[in-house]
C-alpha cells in the first residue's frame, strides 16, 4: 500500500513537471509572437496626429518588448475616416482618428464638435477630462466599439473660401463641404449656405474643379490638405472648437494580455503629453505659413454666426443630446 502511495506521488511530481514544462513552452511562444496593428488617419505626414502617432508606435513597441507593432498609414490610405471604423468593426483594420463623425453610431458624440458650445481651449479640456468627457467615451465603447486612448485638442475650425465671408449674408449661394455631421449641414444651411457631406480627400479635388466653394476646417487640416492652392481666405468664424480620439479596436484592445494593455496606455499617456507640446509650438507657425502661401485670415462677426445657427441647434439635437449640450454649458 505504502509502495502505492509512494509511486502515485512520483506519478503526481512528474505529470506537474510536464504542466510547468508545457506552460513555460506557451510562454515562450506567447512572447515570439508579434501582434501586428494598422493604424489609418486622414492626415499628412507632417500633421501633429501623424507625428504623435509615430511616438505613439514607438512608444508601443518599445514598452512591449517589440510585442507589438504598429503600421501607420497617413492620408486616408486606409480610407476615409468611416470606411477606416467599419474596417476596425470588421477586423481588417485596428486603429483610426476619429471625432465626431462617430455620432453615427454614438449619439452623445454629436457633442464633441457642436457650434459655439465651447468657449476656449480651458473651457474643453474641462469637458474632455471630467465626468461629461468620460460618458461620451463610455457610450462610443459600447456603440462604436471603439476604445479611447488619448486625444487631440483641434485648433477651432475657420470657413475657408475664394472672396472674403464676414456675415452670414455672404453665405447666400455658397456651396461648401461639410464631414459627414448631421448637425453640421442643419447649422450651415440656416446660415444660408449650401453644404454637402464629402470625404476630405475628395475636397482638394472639389474645390480645384468648383464642385464646391468652400470648406470649414481647423488650420493645421487647411495647411495638410494643401488648400492654400485653392483657397484665398480664412474666415475666422471659429465656430468649433472640439477634440478627437485615437482609438483602437474594443476586440483588438481585449485581446491583449494585462501587462500589453498597461503598457498600451502607458504610452497613450506619454503620447498625448507629446501632442500637447506639438499643438503649443505648432499652431502660430501654420497660420504664418498659411499666410506666407498666400492666404488672407478675415475677422468675422461671430455673434451673427452664432445667433443665425443657435435654433438650427436646438432643433438638430434630441433631447439627450440638448440636455448634454445645456450641462456642457454650465462646466467652468
Amino acid at each position: 500500500m505504502k509502495k502505492m502511495k509512494w509511486l502515485s506521488c512520483i506519478l503526481a511530481v512528474m505529470l506537474l513537471l510536464s504542466a510547468c514544462g508545457s506552460k513555460e513552452k506557451n510562454s515562450e511562444k506567447s512572447k515570439g509572437d508579434v501582434i501586428k496593428w494598422k493604424f489609418g488617419h486622414l492626415a499628412d505626414q507632417n500633421h501633429i496626429w501623424h507625428k504623435t502617432a509615430e511616438k505613439f508606435a514607438e512608444l508601443v513597441n518599445e514598452k512591449t518588448d517589440g510585442q507589438i507593432e504598429i503600421s501607420i498609414y497617413s492620408n486616408n490610405s486606409l480610407g476615409g475616416e468611416t470606411d477606416t471604423i467599419n474596417a476596425i468593426q470588421s477586423g481588417t483594420a485596428d486603429l483610426v482618428i476619429s471625432g465626431e463623425t462617430m455620432q453615427n453610431w454614438s449619439p452623445k458624440a454629436a457633442l464633441m464638435a457642436v457650434p459655439y458650445v465651447f468657449r476656449d481651449l480651458d473651457h474643453l479640456k474641462a469637458v474632455i477630462e471630467g465626468d461629461i468627457g468620460k460618458e461620451i467615451e463610455e457610450e462610443i465603447i459600447e456603440k462604436v466599439k471603439l476604445t479611447p486612448l488619448y486625444y487631440h485638442t483641434r485648433a477651432p475650425r475657420n470657413l475657408t473660401s475664394q472672396e472674403p465671408i464676414e456675415t452670414p449674408n455672404d453665405l447666400k449661394g455658397f456651396s461648401m463641404r461639410v464631414p459627414n455631421v448631421p448637425l453640421f449641414l442643419k447649422v450651415w444651411e440656416a446660415a444660408g449656405a449650401k453644404p454637402q457631406v464629402m470625404d476630405f480627400n475628395e475636397v482638394f479635388t472639389g474645390l480645384q474643379q468648383g464642385v464646391i466653394n468652400g470648406q470649414e476646417n481647423p488650420v493645421d487640416l487647411i495647411q495638410s490638405g494643401g488648400l492654400y492652392e485653392v483657397q484665398k481666405y480664412v474666415n475666422r468664424t471659429e465656430h468649433v472648437y472640439s477634440w478627437i480620439y485615437i482609438l483602437i479596436g474594443n476586440k483588438q484592445f481585449e485581446a491583449l494580455t494585462d501587462e500589453q494593455k498597461k503598457a498600451v496606455k502607458e504610452a497613450a499617456a506619454e503620447a498625448q503629453a507629446f501632442g500637447d507640446d506639438l499643438y503649443e509650438s505648432e499652431l502660430n507657425e501654420i497660420e504664418t505659413k498659411l499666410q506666407d502661401e498666400g492666404m488672407e485670415f478675415v475677422d468675422v462677426d461671430q455673434d451673427a454666426f452664432r445667433e443665425a445657427m443657435a435654433p438650427a441647434i436646438k432643433e438638430a439635437l434630441t433631447k439627450e443630446q440638448f440636455e448634454l449640450y445645456e450641462r456642457i454649458l454650465k462646466v467652468e
